[in-house]
């Protein structure tokens, strides 16, 4: 298998991308929603550090996944059965990771607000001084961007779905 993407289907390095980041975000959302649920103890500080982690991990992959796009344009052998098919797919992968960008970057403002310092694998780094309103703020917004992702990973695979067993155009051929 190649490394690079084909006029046919995605590259080895694509592939991975894709799917190792889906099983992180399948494991990492309903973590985040267990975590709510917690009350402050050492254990709950403890399992936000390692989603914490985990979260700029998928900041980093998603960020590198974004720059490969750009040099590594994806597969363009596609039948369109309507003429916005292709629109909607973009919008959707773009909302995608614009979403797990929020996520991700609202996660880490929240933190940082707080008054915490966030190991960022490769530095540290903590704000001056807290600002509990901003943090809030930061916090919403990671809550629903987080609910926005569930749909529209949702209509991922649906739309997946649908090409598979009705349009019969083997898409999941492409990224498997």
């Amino acid at each position: 298998m190649k490394i690079f993407n084909s006029r046919k289907e995605y590259g080895l390095l694509a592939k991975l991308l894709h799917w190792v980041t889906f099983i992180i975000l399948i494991a990492q959302v309903p973590f985040g929603f267990y975590l709510v649920g917690l009350e402050f103890s050492d254990e709950r500080i403890e399992l936000e550090n390692i989603h914490i982690l985990i979260g700029i991990t998928v900041f980093y992959l998603t960020l590198f996944r974004i720059i490969w796009k750009f040099f590594n344009k994806s597969p363009s052998e596609t039948k369109s059965f309507f003429k916005g098919q292709v629109l909607i797919g973009m919008a959707n992968h773009f909302l995608l990771y614009v979403t797990i960008l929020s996520i991700t970057i609202s996660g880490i403002l929240k933190k940082l607000y707080m008054g915490e310092r966030l190991n960022f694998i490769f530095f540290k780094y903590g704000f001056e001084k807290d600002n509990f309103i901003l943090a809030d703020v930061y916090y919403q917004v990671h809550i629903y961007a987080n609910y926005l992702l569930l749909a529209l990973v949702g209509l991922h695979i649906l739309a997946v779905i649908v090409h598979h067993l009705v349009f019969k155009d083997k898409i999941l051929n492409k990224i498997t």
